[in-house]
């Protein structure tokens, strides 16, 4: 991976310092989407320094985008409103799909373990009784966003083929609904408001922590849940970590930089890159649409 990065900074001729930063030619703003799974506010703080350090470097003004749903980042990219998003795989795919030429994965996180693969989790609380998927028979079982890969489609796929039954409520699951992302989704078990759920991890490290990455770690350091109260019940397949993308219409000098940038965050600024990746992470590594193919048939296949 060392030598991708290698690579990427020596095309980009970043350094981590930019001394006298001077405007991108062909653009006046940039803007960068983040996509749902904790409260908007959480996510601009976690993204406040990326905003800063992009600003300097392209030398434009440069926003941050929370909006309430994963829709909102991707309908952003199709538009040309957002030129920047981290996106989950089936978050990708649906982008390709509206427009493939809309945007273009650059960059994937890497785990500590040098892969790019994560786990949707299904969970619950522990003193539920709930202690494997056979027990959420008749029972609330919750899911985050549509367009998110494991907190909607990967289940919907495997949960089904896991219990022989449909995801329709009162086929297996009493009922199963949508909390809106992850965040609400943890917050909605952990309060006993749904007897489980799904969300995201990277699957390495303790439980205790929420794992190294993902949401429950990082609703660990939020404060919102003590891990040590909720059970994992159901882990999904590896699940390829989705893309960093950039528009396909941006100006070449941009993505270059903003390559060169995503991929030298973690050895620049190891607290910002912990903020941005959600958690413990080697940093950001070049990837190409071809990883994505698997899941782009699997949204094909749900929407048939």
């Amino acid at each position: 991976m060392k030598k991708l990065i290698a690579a990427v900074l020596a095309t980009t001729a970043l350094t981590a310092t930019v001394a006298a930063p001077v405007s991108a030619e062909g653009i006046d703003q940039f803007r960068i989407g983040i996509l749902g799974g904790e409260n908007a506010q959480d996510r601009l703080n976690n993204n406040e320094c990326l905003r800063a350090r992009t600003e300097e470097l392209l030398g434009v003004e440069t926003k941050l985008f929370a909006p309430a749903d994963y829709n909102g980042v991707i309908q952003g990219l199709l538009g040309g409103t957002i030129d920047m998003a981290w996106l989950g795989a089936s978050g990708y795919a649906k982008t390709y799909l509206s427009d493939p030429e809309a945007v273009e994965p650059i960059l994937v996180k890497v785990n500590t373990d040098g892969g790019y693969g994560y786990f949707s989790i299904g969970f619950a609380r522990k003193d539920s009784g709930i202690a494997q998927l056979e027990d959420m028979k008749d029972k609330v079982f919750g899911f985050g966003d549509p367009n998110s890969t494991s907190g909607f489609l990967i289940p919907s796929i495997e949960i089904p083929e896991a219990t022989g039954a449909t995801m329709t409520s009162g086929d297996y699951f009493g009922e199963v609904k949508f909390t809106g992302g992850h965040e609400q989704t943890i917050v909605a078990v952990n309060n006993g408001d749904i007897d489980g759920g799904v969300t995201w991890a990277d699957g390495l490290g303790d439980w205790e922590d929420g794992y190294n990455s993902g949401a429950l770690r990082r609703a660990v350091d939020a404060g919102l849940v003590d891990m040590n109260d909720l059970v994992q019940i159901w882990q999904s397949k590896p699940i390829p970590e989705g893309p960093v993308v950039l528009r396909k219409a941006l100006p070449a000098d941009v993505k270059i930089k903003m390559t060169g940038l995503m991929a030298s965050l973690e050895s620049m600024d190891a607290e910002c890159f912990y903020g941005v990746a959600a958690g413990e992470a080697k940093g950001f590594m070049p990837i190409t649409h071809d990883a994505y193919e698997v899941i782009i048939e699997a949204r094909k296949l749900k929407s048939n």
